[in-house]
Order: structure tokens, then sequence, then C-alpha cells
């Protein structure tokens, strides 16, 4: 008979800023370096940290089991829970709001803006739509069903209960989601539109951008062009794959790369964080969602409030 994995228990420590506390399960020692708790904090975080800092976050109770705030002086147990929270650096607030295009007891619909990261992640933590959503909504269980680039706006879903969230992933996973784009780039008269492109992308982790290689294609993108002035056209952007950077990197591959992106066709040595960057931002918007939902089996159809700067909404053709 299969042995159950039993779920570890609850944190003891509240969310702070809307992000959870990080959990530490201790590991099996096959070579009996540890003999206390703080030897093996020191060993794991030490090196990120330093030695003195876990110590000093000892001192402090920072580091909590089920009992309560650990010396660090307990025997070392395998499977024993450990909860602390991380130091965060100071982050700038991104400017910009996040709508709220629909809310109900199973999801929360948002309307990120450009520079906003869905999720904790590197140097953004604090300043994220799943941390604000948190704080400004109250719902400390909130979580992303999937993820938006931070340079790109539009809608996001996030799923109000854990036990749902499975549900609302397979969504994505599936491909059971139409996810319509917006995005402003040049217009190109020798170009015929709509076409669809499918290419092999690869994202090199600490490599900025994306790019297209050799080999069975994983991704794929319909373009199409709504409307043209001035030398720049109004695109509506279909993917049916999600790789990270897709449409981006499929629109510049055609010619025609978005405005605003600093990482397309070349990276920008001053990139998306430069102290004007919100006065440009990535002219794409995550314009539509439509699905059936998983748990009630109703059809959902959203749309963004948001509007692109680079294509006044007086013009936009619908």
């Amino acid at each position: 008979m299969a042995r159950r994995h039993r779920p570890p228990p609850p944190s003891p420590l509240p969310q702070r800023d809307g992000i959870d506390p990080v959990r530490v399960r201790l590991p099996v020692d096959a070579e009996g370096r540890w003999a206390t708790v703080r030897d093996h904090l020191v060993s794991r975080f030490g090196g990120a940290v330093g030695t003195g800092r876990v110590e000093e976050m000892l001192r402090e109770g920072r580091f909590v089991g089920t009992d309560g705030p650990l010396s660090g002086g307990e025997p070392y147990a395998v499977g024993r829970y450990v909860w602390f929270h991380r130091d965060f650096a100071a982050e700038e607030r991104v400017p910009f709001e996040i709508g709220i295009v629909h809310r109900d007891e199973r999801i929360v619909v948002a309307d990120k803006p450009h520079f906003l990261a869905t999720t904790p992640r590197g140097r953004h933590v604090t300043e994220t739509a799943l941390a604000r959503l948190r704080r400004e909504l109250d719902e400390p269980a909130l979580q992303p069903a999937h993820r938006l680039d931070r340079l790109t706006a539009g809608l996001t879903l996030f799923v109000v209960r854990p036990e749902d969230r499975g549900a609302y992933q397979t969504l994505f996973r599936d491909r059971r989601v139409r996810k319509e784009y917006e995005a402003v780039a040049p217009y190109d008269p020798s170009l015929e539109l709509p076409v669809t492109v499918r290419s092999r992308i690869e994202k090199e982790p600490g490599v900025p951008a994306a790019r297209e290689v050799p080999g069975e294609p994983n991704s794929e993108s319909r373009i199409e062009l709504l409307a043209h002035r001035g030398g720049y056209g109004r695109y509506r952007l279909l993917p049916a794959t999600g790789r990270t950077h897709q449409l981006r990197v499929h629109m510049n591959a055609l010619g025609l790369p978005i405005l605003g992106d600093p990482l397309y066709p070349v990276v920008l040595p001053d990139g998306p964080d430069s102290s004007d960057a919100y006065a440009r931002p990535l002219q794409l918007l995550a314009r539509l969602l439509e699905f059936t939902d998983p748990l009630t089996g109703g059809p959902y159809r959203f749309e963004s409030g948001l509007r692109l700067a680079q294509w006044p909404r007086s013009q936009w053709p619908r």
C-alpha cells in the first residue's frame, strides 16, 4: 500500500507585507555534519547572508518551530520544520494601481500595470501584484493561476482558495484559456498578415533575452494587423503556447519589435529599470481572457480596462 504524504503543519508565523515566511524542513544528514539546528542554518544560509546574521536572527527569535522561537541549540532532528521571514530590501513603489476586473469567492481577475511583477522573484518581492493584492484585498491565501511578464500590462487570474488553484492552473497548462493580446509596433506594408509564427524558443537562466534556436517548435503565435497609421501598427496577438517572452520574440522575428521593448531587438544597457523607464512602457497588453470555469462550468470572458499609451483610445477601431 502506498505511503501517504503527510502535509506540513501550518506556519506559526503570519505573512509580512503579503509575503509568506520561508519554510525549511531539515533534511537527512548522511555525513553527520549538523549536531544542532544552528549548525544546519549556518551551513544553509551563512554563505548568502553571513554567519553573524544567522546568529543574530536566532538571538532575535526570528527562526520559529512548531513550538515557538528556536535558540539554535536544539538537537538536529531530521524532518523538523523551521520558519522565518527573509530580510526584504527596500523597493521603490511602482507608481500605478492594480485594477480589479472581477472578484468572487473563487477568483480575482486583476488588471496588472506595466512594471509590476506578478509574483515575488529576485529583486521584486513586496512590490508585486500578488503581495499588493493580498494586502489590499485582505486575501492572504491568494495565489496566481499563471504569470504575466513584469513589463506586460493586463489581465492576470488569481485564485482565492488554495484547494482550487490546481483546477485553474490546469486550464492554462492544457491551453483551455483563450488569451488575446494587443501591441503597438512598426508597420511593414510588405509583410502579409495575418501570419502564424512557430519556432523553438529557449531562455537561459541569468540571460535577459530569450532566443530562437533550431529544433522542434515549442511556441506558436498568430499575429493580426488591426490598424496602422504614421508608420506604426496596432496588432492582435493570439498565443497558442506560453513560452517566456514568446510574443516579444515572435514580433521581433517578423521585424516588428514592440515599442518600448528594452530587450528586443537588442538589450539596452539601462534595461527596463532606468530612471525614465516609466515614461516608455512596453506597448504590450493582455487584453482578453476567456474560459469555461473548471468548478462551475460557467463561461467567463474578461476584458482589460487598460489601453496602450501610444495608440490613443479614441482612434482604436473595435
